[in-house]
């Protein structure tokens, strides 16, 4: 899913193209798009663009007499640009919104139609589209704490949760995490002061870096290869690779359809951590520490037996 960074710089490339133009017409290719039929979508078409703005991980596009179109891409969705009047081409292109200077699509992967549309109307209605997460870009350390600490959970759901977090997904999460060198399933209520310290720094850190990269390889183009594995993360989606600050490859937790990843000895102090299903599996053969993990492959190689998919 596009996180903070992605949707800046969705936002700040979008400012330059559609800004006081007019959004001359809405070609909806996808029912299943829109949620919302008040305002309808021709109440929008004929009048410009006031505001480009992000709004958690959703795009907001502010008309006058405070009326939004609140886009929200989920796992799938993606923007384009495209020349002026472009053909919505392909079962994956759900709408596309024309611009005296060119048009903007979404398309969005798989048989899964889970991106959204929303035509709002009033500040009110905007308001319910906020998860309420914090913003940590301008929020100060106390209010962080205090976000953080306010109910006792793994810091990593702490991070991802959009109501405690505005932004912040499974991919950005492993990033500040690595850098501020704590293991994703330490609880919220454990943290020292200087924990949440190097977290605070962290998420800052990360975000503001990250936009900034994104936005200049933009440059004057579209943001078009928007996905969650970047080269130059540190962590994320880099199972098995060698961690950038000392080397250790890169392990992971599996769950469902994501995972987390971390440095062993740069966060956990070695310690190898588990998941639910491995751990019931192996028991008490569950190594704790990558010296007996590669003992354990090295077990298996010789035994001619299959080591485990995942190393949490």
């Amino acid at each position: 899913m596009p996180e903070l960074p992605d949707i800046a710089a969705y936002v700040a490339c979008l400012k330059p193209r559609v800004l006081d133009r007019r959004l001359q017409r809405v070609r909806l290719n996808s029912p299943f798009l829109l949620r919302s039929v008040d305002p309808p979508l021709k109440a929008f078409e004929d009048r410009p663009v006031t505001d480009v703005r992000r709004l958690g991980k959703r795009i907001v596009l502010a008309f006058p007499d405070e009326h939004y179109l609140v886009l929200h891409l989920m796992i799938a969705g993606r923007l384009h640009w495209k020349e002026a009047n472009a053909k919505l081409a392909g079962k994956f292109v759900l709408v596309g919104f024309d611009f005296p200077g060119g048009t903007l699509t979404l398309t969005e992967a798989g048989s899964k139609r889970r991106a959204s549309l929303y035509a709002v109307r009033g500040d009110g209605g905007l308001i319910a589209h906020d998860p309420g997460g914090l913003e940590v870009m301008t929020s100060d350390r106390a209010a962080f704490a205090e976000r953080l600490t306010l109910e006792n959970h793994t810091v990593k759901r702490a991070l991802t949760d959009p109501r405690v977090f505005s932004g912040i997904g499974n991919a950005y999460s492993d990033e500040i995490l690595h850098r501020a060198k704590l293991s994703p399933l330490r609880w919220t209520d454990a943290l020292t002061s200087e924990d949440i310290d190097r977290l605070f720094v962290a998420c800052r850190g990360v975000l503001e870096e990250w936009t900034e990269r994104l936005i200049r390889e933009a440059g004057a183009g579209f943001p078009e290869k928007v996905t969650a594995f970047r080269p130059g993360m540190a962590a994320h989606g880099r199972y098995g690779e060698p961690c950038p600050v000392c080397r250790a490859p890169i392990q992971r937790i599996a769950y469902a359809d994501n995972e987390t990843n971390y440095c062993a000895p740069c966060q956990t102090s070695g310690k190898l951590l588990a998941d639910r299903s491995l751990s019931r599996l192996l028991k008490g053969d569950w190594p704790r520490s990558l010296v007996e993990l590669d003992e354990l492959k090295r077990e298996a190689r010789t035994a001619g037996l299959r080591t485990p998919r995942s190393t949490p």
